[in-house]
């Protein structure tokens, strides 16, 4: 019976955060895809060569061979129909069971908090396009919320500072509702173009979008001066020289990073003062006493936490695994839809 039963059984549940870098799927409360959000088309027929991780080594190699494109800018839907190709690509990356019929998908999918009703159609239609028959849109700093712990649900204010790909999603939360929220769009996209526009003026060197999120990685700092124990060492920077096209190595330093950072850093911080501007005397007290929040990718940030407690007199956390706070949101929500009113359909 349990052969047979698996061949007729129409049910399908994923739970997914649809992020500008990466995008991840849970099933089942685990962890299934983990992908950068690029897809490779062939621009002759628009048919999907490649997706994720294999197209992103594609990506600035392919010439006019392929068109390797990252769908989703600023945290939305750049390019519709690569969305939809890269969503059922993924879909099909996750592991499943043998069906007499194609299963019927309940999805529950992380969005920016500042979507409009435009572009909230555009990512249920690519879902929907892409296999989803039961599409449900959780915002994301809701989400990251849920997935750090926070019960979403009490009476009681809590503030999340979501630095994703492409948007910072800062968000005050209760009682089940977002009562007030900052969408702005400087994120980790943002510190890489000012890692690659700071290496070329500064160094003469011209590095690549790869090459700059791992400068990124390796010396990215919010603070000029850093404990000793996290404070990383130079990372040699290869590329060519951007007027003679002769190689280059540059050792770079966290410190001179942190400087080439300070100006998104600081709208970052603009737009959590101005939430913060904005929210009920109550709440806030709560914000102060439970302390703020930090997710996404940007949470990563080396000493961005105490520069941002230093500069607001208010504690900030990073939360455990802040790349993934999203996606488990979206799975405890998935497991339970009727316990979130937030779930937009």
């Amino acid at each position: 019976m349990g052969f047979f039963s698996s061949l007729f059984s129409m049910k399908r549940e994923l739970a997914i955060d649809l992020g500008t870098a990466n995008t991840i799927i849970i099933q089942n409360g685990e962890i299934v895809v983990n992908e950068p959000s690029v897809v490779a088309l062939d621009p002759n027929n628009d048919k999907m060569v490649a997706v994720g991780g294999t197209a992103k080594l594609m990506y600035e190699k392919s010439g006019n061979k392929h068109r390797v494109i990252r769908p989703l800018s600023n945290g939305v839907i750049a390019d519709f129909n690569a969305c939809e190709h890269m969503i059922r690509g993924l879909i099909q990356m996750v592991p499943s069971k043998r069906h007499l019929f194609t299963p019927s998908i309940r999805m529950v999918i992380g969005v920016p908090s500042g979507s409009t009703e435009v572009e909230l159609r555009a990512v249920r239609d690519s879902a929907e396009h892409a296999g989803g028959r039961d599409v449900y849109l959780l915002s994301e700093p809701m989400a990251a919320a849920i997935g750090v712990g926070i019960d979403v649900n009490e009476p009681e204010g809590n503030m999340i500072v979501d630095i994703g790909g492409g948007t910072t999603e800062i968000a005050v939360i209760s009682l089940g509702n977002i009562i007030n929220n900052n969408s702005i769009k400087v994120a980790g996209d943002d510190f890489t173009a000012d890692i690659q526009d700071y290496m070329s003026k500064q160094h003469t060197i011209k590095v690549s979008e790869r090459m700059a999120e791992r400068i990124k990685e390796n010396v990215g700092s919010a603070l000029s001066e850093l404990p000793s124990n996290i404070a990383p060492e130079e990372y040699v920077v290869h590329g060519p020289n951007r007027v003679t096209a002769l190689p280059m190595q540059v050792p770079v330093c966290y410190q001179e990073i942190a400087h080439c950072l300070e100006r998104s850093i600081a709208l970052i911080e603009t737009a959590i003062l101005k939430a913060l501007t904005d929210t009920p005397p109550e709440v806030y007290a709560d914000i102060v006493k439970n302390g703020i929040w930090l997710t996404g990718g940007g949470a990563l940030l080396r000493g961005l936490d105490k520069r941002l407690t230093e500069k607001i007199k208010i504690p900030f956390h990073v939360a455990d695994d802040p790349l993934l706070c999203v996606a488990r949101g979206t799975g405890i929500a998935l497991e339970d839809v009727d316990r979130f009113p937030c779930l937009m359909r």
